[in-house]
């Protein structure tokens, strides 16, 4: 495993990191992913309150074979859920107990993209709080997780001393949230930065057809998942990259590379190589939906994520395919629900409009043979 020093503290972190929402939902296989990136030298995992039993299912993990004290936990405090002080110390002791754990080594303001959230935080008394628990000890290093204007970042990097931030970014996403000019405006400041979604939740994985191609005649050993993050360990300002892993052949696909992968590596041609799969990528996206699953759930049932995913899988896979899938994941919870409520859209990181989005994924796939094809899934459920 390669690391990194973070200039803050001195900190010895992974190149790569565990980004624990997409965990399976099969503990003993979540507990042998885990098991075996801390065997091959990752020492950063990160959650969050708002993913259902990750905190906890992370805490059962790390609480064997003294895991804990082999890694630095991060986890996030849903600051859009605070309204008075009160609610910062339930939320927290909530964490601790879940994580089973005595102090948060890495502790984050949970999507912070707007200056005056900042400044109402400050106002209820959170850097008061922050700074009475890192004198216990049970909070080591505070940051800021961000979806927003690259402005915002900015502005938010400047108003406090903070220990790290960590931003979505990848090839796709240079230009977009906080950016290059983001990223490149933090590590001026000597403030560490954790990157997210470096695959943007998977899509960089599996793109279209021609991109694909594209890649493997440049270099037919490297998967189009291993082109996406050189990219972003190209960078030399990225402290860690959070990957999702929830199968073994992807994890061990990421050690190797995390350990191969070198800032500066990837040659004029290389850079070249992903902004023409960039391009091809670009003009296949309907929706830039990551299915990192903060929009759900949905008062009416509807299954965001899946639906989007469907709907973006008619420019890789085609129209007939797409709705066969659509059909068959996302069943009842369709787009078709959607009451036009609005509830989803302030929670999404992406700033996407859902509603829009929803009633375009309606239109696409629920013609033929999405009907039938629902009913035939429907039978075969109701027969097993």
């Amino acid at each position: 495993m390669r690391y990194n020093i973070n200039p803050k503290n001195g900190e010895k972190i992974s190149a790569l990191a565990y980004g624990c929402m997409r965990l399976p939902g099969d503990e003993k296989l979540a507990d042998r992913l885990i098991a075996r990136a801390i065997e091959a030298g990752v020492n950063y995992m990160d959650t969050a309150y708002i993913y259902s039993g990750n905190e906890a299912l992370l805490g059962r993990i790390l609480a064997k074979d003294g895991r804990r004290d082999k890694v630095r936990v991060a986890t996030k405090l849903p600051h859009f859920q605070v309204k008075k002080r009160a609610d910062i110390d339930r939320i927290f002791a909530t964490q601790l107990e879940r994580l089973r754990t005595d102090r948060v080594d890495y502790y984050l303001m949970h999507m912070l993209s707007d200056p005056a959230d900042w400044k109402r935080l400050c106002e209820l008394g959170l850097l008061d709080w922050a700074e009475q628990e890192q004198k216990r000890g049970r909070i080591v290093n505070l940051g800021f997780s961000f979806h927003g204007r690259q402005q915002a970042f900015i502005d938010l990097v400047d108003a406090h001393d903070w220990a790290f931030a960590m931003i979505q970014y990848n090839y796709l996403d240079e230009r977009n949230q906080a950016g290059a000019a983001g990223l490149k405006h933090a590590a001026a400041k000597g403030l560490p930065v954790m990157v997210m979604e470096p695959l943007r939740g998977g899509k960089l994985a599996k793109p279209p057809k021609e991109a694909a191609e594209l890649f493997a005649r440049a270099n037919a050993d490297r998967s189009p998942a291993e082109w996406a993050l050189r990219w972003v360990w190209n960078h030399p300002e990225t402290l860690t990259a959070l990957s999702g892993m929830n199968t073994e052949a992807i994890l061990e696909e990421n050690l190797r590379v995390a350990s191969q992968a070198e800032p500066g590596a990837l040659s004029a041609a290389d850079l070249a190589l992903i902004e023409q799969a960039k391009a091809i990528i670009q003009g296949s996206i309907r929706v830039p939906c990551t299915a990192c699953g903060y929009c759900v759930p949905c008062p009416r049932g509807v299954d965001i994520p899946a639906c989007f995913s469907a709907y973006n899988d008619m420019g890789v896979e085609g129209r007939l395919q797409a709705r066969v899938k659509y059909a068959m994941q996302v069943g009842s919870h369709n787009a078709s629900k959607c009451n036009r409520c609005g509830a989803c859209e302030p929670r999404c990181p992406q700033g996407i409009p859902i509603r829009e989005g929803l009633a375009e994924a309606k239109k696409a796939l629920e013609g033929f043979p999405y009907r039938p094809a629902r009913f035939v899934v429907k039978r075969f459920m109701r027969m097993t």
